[in-house]
């Protein structure tokens, strides 16, 4: 005997979320942000654009949410799960470099790129938006940045009275800024010098054999 179940709503529901999110960042990345419509994300996902009205206020929150779950997808494909965190084989420089490395790829990848640019910008002009891209995607990884730099005040790497939440600024404030403007060019050397230049000020002693100049040598 057959049994005739009624289709799930939610299984299709999936289905068409995940085409949403494939569509708008295909989009974004082939045509730009400014280019990209709701009518033309609708058309690619093959669903009706009263369904991205329906669940979205805008194609910024479409993108959001889609560069997030693509963020999500990344760390199972590399084994992160639910475990994230920063290395920490107790040589801090070493371990930053790793990370600022890293960095430096995503923000150099095409299907990276051109969507965090798309919501920095975003952002600015609408608050609420910026609000949710600060909350979603930098500040938990801003809070990796500041559990390792804690591990490296316990292990007596770093001085005591340090903020963490400032000193991270050091690392990834001169990294964001040569990426968002394109001042020089992003490279995996420029973000050993952040590290090096970074812990020199950072660090309970100076660090030996960096090629950084001391104060007195500065001219």
């Amino acid at each position: 005997m057959v049994v005739n179940r009624p289709p799930d709503s939610s299984r299709r529901s999936e289905r068409s979320r995940r085409a949403i999110y494939d569509a708008v960042l295909g989009l974004v990345g082939e045509v730009g942000y400014p280019r990209t419509t709701i009518e033309a994300i609708a058309a690619r996902a093959g669903v009706g654009k009263q369904t991205i009205y329906r669940w979205w206020p805008s194609k910024a929150a479409v993108l959001l949410e889609a560069f997030v779950a693509l963020g999500d997808r990344a760390a199972e494909e590399n084994g992160a799960g639910d475990v994230r965190g920063l290395p920490d084989t107790g040589d801090l420089a070493a371990d930053l470099k790793v990370v600022l490395r890293a960095t430096v790829d995503e923000l150099t990848d095409p299907a990276f790129e051109a969507p965090t640019r798309a919501l920095a910008a975003e952002g600015i002009v609408d608050p609420q938006l910026g609000a949710e891209f600060v909350q979603k995607l930098l500040d938990p990884s801003l809070q990796l940045y500041v559990a390792r730099l804690r591990a490296a005040q316990e292990a007596g790497q770093v001085r005591a009275d340090i903020d963490p939440r400032i000193a991270l600024e050091l690392l990834v404030g001169p990294l964001t800024h040569r990426w968002l403007l394109r001042t020089l060019p992003l490279t995996h050397a420029y973000a050993d010098a952040i590290v090096d230049y970074t812990l020199r000020g950072l660090t309970t002693s100076p660090t030996t054999g960096s090629g950084l100049p001391t104060p007195c040598d500065s001219r």
